[in-house]
């Protein structure tokens, strides 16, 4: 059985999706306008975090950036329930980049779990 090491080498092609997806999260409020001031602050508060993770995975892997980031995820989906602005665009586009935010977040984790840190340190070189 041929394994394939594809899925399995943390690249820093995923940090930088993860960077975009930080920067589409600070968007959303300009794809689908918003007059809740909060929601915008959310919005911004949530993408630069998922921004600055992904950046911080650049210059130094570590695992708890990715449980940040899945903790970003989460809560972009569940904003929309408690901060009471479900229903409309705005909450479709935090429901799909939260779960995309999720499975980045999952797949990275699940690629460096059994990585040393002598290779974790390796990371980006």
């Amino acid at each position: 059985m041929v394994r394939v090491k594809f899925f399995n080498i943390h690249r820093t092609r995923e940090d930088y999706l993860g960077m975009a997806l930080g920067v589409l999260i600070v968007l959303t409020p300009a794809f689908a306008p918003t007059s809740i001031t909060g929601v915008m602050i959310n919005a911004i508060i949530v993408g630069t975090a998922v921004l600055a993770l992904g950046a911080l995975e650049l210059v130094q892997l570590h695992r708890w950036e990715e449980g940040l980031e899945l903790i970003c995820g989460l809560w972009l989906i569940a904003s929309p329930f408690v901060l009471n602005y479900s229903g409309g665009t705005l909450m479709v586009w935090h429901l799909a980049l939260g779960v995309l935010v999720i499975l980045l977040a999952t797949f990275e984790l699940w690629q460096d779990w059994n990585l040393s840190d002598t290779d974790i340190e390796a990371h980006g070189y």
